[in-house]
């Protein structure tokens, strides 16, 4: 049997400020710090032997915090697979404004459509064909071996390996909101089966 945990790293500083981030490399904001902490108290209790984040430093930060937290000393591995989506042209306008510029309609299908992306970004199509690619053949055969293993990334690079996971349809996952800082926990059986899913 093996687990993973996976969770979304804490609120950045452009979360804060309402701005789309995507691949710029911001950093956490003390909430966010905050929050990787809390995330840390709730792996105390499991034992991991690899841990894995994006290539940005908001899930590499969150993850190094909680680890710290748990008192876990863990082998990670970063990879820009991983890392959140690329809102292109939208990447350091605020949400709000941007919504007035092009219309609410027309945001809410960029943010929200599965394969409609943002002008010269990614829709959550296109990282879920970066995603789950390197899931298949980096993660899945660790925990086919039994390893235990938590992952840092981001919101949409969650989703996708959560629809993956979860065998979810596009239109189940686009209802589906990753909250900042909150791990998730799948137990798989020995065929990577899911037995159990839960928030903690």
């Amino acid at each position: 049997m093996a687990l993973l945990v996976i969770f979304r790293h804490g609120q950045s500083v452009w979360n804060l400020e309402n701005k789309f981030t995507g691949w710029v490399d911001v950093d956490l904001s003390e909430k966010g710090i905050e929050e990787a902490k809390k995330a840390g108290e709730k792996l105390k209790f499991f034992k991991f032997d690899l841990a894995y984040a994006s290539d940005l430093r908001r899930a590499q930060h969150t993850l190094k915090l909680a680890l710290e937290v748990a008192g876990k000393i863990v082998p990670t591995i970063y990879n820009k697979a991983l890392n959140e989506r690329m809102y292109g042209d939208l990447q350091g306008l605020d949400k709000t404004e941007t919504a007035k510029k092009y219309g609410e309609e027309q945001v809410k299908i960029w943010r929200r459509s599965f394969d409609v992306p943002p002008p010269n970004g990614e829709s959550l199509k296109d990282t879920t064909e970066r995603v789950i690619p390197y899931y298949k053949a980096e993660i899945e055969p660790q925990l086919k071996a039994g390893k235990n293993i938590v992952i840092a990334a981001h919101g949409n690079s969650l989703r996708a390996l959560m629809m993956y996971l979860e065998n979810m349809t596009p239109q189940q996952i686009l209802e589906v909101e990753v909250a900042t800082g909150i791990p998730r926990l799948y137990e798989f059986n020995s065929n990577l089966n899911i037995l159990k899913v839960e928030n903690l």
